[in-house]
């Protein structure tokens, strides 16, 4: 599964990894010279193609962004265009092909003043690339703070500089572009926010690196796009009868009751063939009347927990889903921990959200011990740190991590290493939602619109992923699926989204997402 992942173009390469498809290049046979020529051609022509004629100032800083900003300026200049060129650094410590293209330049190389900015239009920002590690300091923080007081327009090459193209952290003042070009392929840090907030339009250029460098790499992380799982997609077929759909199981709580319900909505949309909602008899009636398409199943006051474990008997019984709605009052959390465990001691495929998650926040050990089976956690932040304490990246993950507080800005690294720690694939909400496999894979979304951030939306996308997993879909992979089909049943609903409109127009974005991937 991992190797078909790795033949697609939503791979996205760490700064890191970036460098090496870079030295590949060179070894396959392309010039770095060429490299740099066509970054630089690539970013002149996204100029270009944007704005039309102005003053422009290119910030050039030591690296090889600022050799990309080198070949822009002569380019620009070549076209008519006003063109100023500051440069930072030291010529001698510039890259041969970066040297090449500094004194290619026709025109006069400046020294780094704000005083530059001074009618000025239009500023290439091509001082750090984007694997700066540390915030902008002397004169390129104060030309950064000149162009934000200034709300000068910007072209950033590759990121803005100041962000981090690996994590997406804003590593001090960043001037936020309207444009930015980057290479070959994109990295984490243009989907993780701050830093996708920060590049505006994004435009990645074919720079000529060979496509088959990457086989070189050990490439983890994707952005979530169908052609991912698209193939795996479980769609009903003639000869199936809901039984073949599976039948998940959904705990229900027995005050918040609309959350659980969500989420059963939301597994049997999806294509569920069947799903049974188990509530405590208190709630039946209230759950009874709003359902049709769900069975509400009675758990008796007294023994809630083995009726479930007595529900899970029924080996037709393939999904289940605890969280949404369980409760965490009083008794309500032993009842909600009992439940969670009596789920994960079946083995199988298991969705954990919401109070699921937060019932184990005094000891977090008792809950990942128990996962043995299939299995997806689905926290948004404040569930996240509640389970996962602050990590420390040079503790031993195997003992006692701690996640957030040393890796605040970096999601890609707290969700893949919660979903080691637990054995879960783990879902980190968000509008750059991550998920994250066991085994290193990582997946961030970026579709998802703001509309989505409603009470119950969560709720739903627990039910896609319940109701994928019923027809057969691997965890991880139904995972990214329902969280992009979350993410354009968004778009589709739009402004005045509320949680009850997702399961319902999730008919009219699958039948678009059929026909654009399965037309023949």
């Amino acid at each position: 599964m991992a190797h078909m992942y790795k033949q697609h173009s939503q791979i996205l390469l760490t700064t890191n990894e970036m460098g090496k498809a870079d030295s590949a290049a060179v070894v396959a046979g392309v010039p770095a010279m060429e490299l740099m020529a066509a970054a630089g051609k690539a970013v002149a022509d996204a100029v270009l193609g944007r704005w039309s004629r102005c003053s422009v100032l290119v910030l050039c800083g030591p690296g090889n962004n600022g050799g990309d900003g080198f070949v822009v300026s002569q380019l620009l200049l070549s076209a008519g265009w006003p063109v100023r060129l500051a440069f930072w650094g030291s010529v001698e410590k510039l890259s041969p092909e970066a040297a090449h293209f500094y004194y290619a330049w026709q025109g006069e190389v400046e020294a780094y003043s704000v005083d530059l900015l001074e009618q000025t239009d239009l500023v290439i920002d091509a001082m750090f690339g984007a694997g700066l590690t540390h915030a902008l300091e002397d004169k390129a923080r104060d030309m950064v703070d000149g162009i934000i007081e200034r709300k000068i327009p910007v072209c950033a090459i590759d990121v803005p500089s100041g962000v981090d193209g690996t994590t997406g952290a804003a590593l001090g003042n960043v001037a936020p572009a309207e444009l930015t070009v980057t290479f070959f392929r994109q990295k984490p840090g243009h989907l993780l926010f701050p830093g996708r907030g920060l590049c505006g339009k994004l435009v990645v250029a074919d720079i000529g690196i060979p496509d088959p460098v990457l086989d070189e790499l050990n490439l983890q992380t994707w952005e979530n796009s169908p052609e991912l799982w698209c193939r795996d997609y479980p769609w009903p077929r003639s000869e199936e009868h809901k039984f073949h759909r599976g039948h998940a199981v959904v705990y229900g709580g027995e005050n918040i009751t609309g959350a659980s319900r969500l989420t059963a909505r939301g597994a049997m949309r999806i294509g569920a063939g069947l799903v049974s909602l188990a509530v405590p008899i208190k709630a039946w009636a209230i759950y009874a009347t709003a359902m049709t398409s769900v069975m509400v199943v009675k758990l008796e006051q007294s023994q809630e927990a083995e009726d479930f474990e007595e529900l899970l008997l029924d080996p037709r019984h393939n999904v289940i889903a605890v969280g949404p709605g369980a409760g965490l009052a009083g008794f309500e959390r032993i009842r909600t921990r009992k439940i969670v465990l009596a789920a994960l001691a079946t083995n199988r495929p298991t969705v954990l959200d919401a109070d699921a998650l937060s019932a184990f926040a005094d000891d977090p050990k008792i809950l990942f011990d128990a996962i043995n089976g299939p299995c997806v956690m689905t926290p948004h932040e404040g569930e996240f740190a509640r389970l996962f304490p602050t990590f420390n990246e040079s503790t031993d993950i195997n003992k006692s991590p701690d996640i957030n507080e040393q890796c605040v800005a970096d999601k890609l690294t707290r969700t893949r290493l919660a979903a080691k720690l637990s054995g879960a694939v783990v879902v980190l909400k968000g509008a750059d939602t991550v998920i994250a496999s066991p085994d290193g894979r990582a997946i961030i979304n970026s579709n998802a619109p703001a509309d989505l951030a409603t009470g119950g939306s969560g709720d739903v996308l627990a039910g896609f992923i319940v109701g994928l997993l019923a027809q057969g879909m691997l965890p991880f992979d139904a995972a990214a699926a329902a969280v992009w089909l979350h993410g354009e049943v968004g778009n589709e609903v739009g402004i005045g989204l509320i949680a009850d409109d997702l399961p319902n127009h999730l008919p009219k974005v699958l039948s678009a997402f059929k026909r654009q991937y399965f037309s023949d």
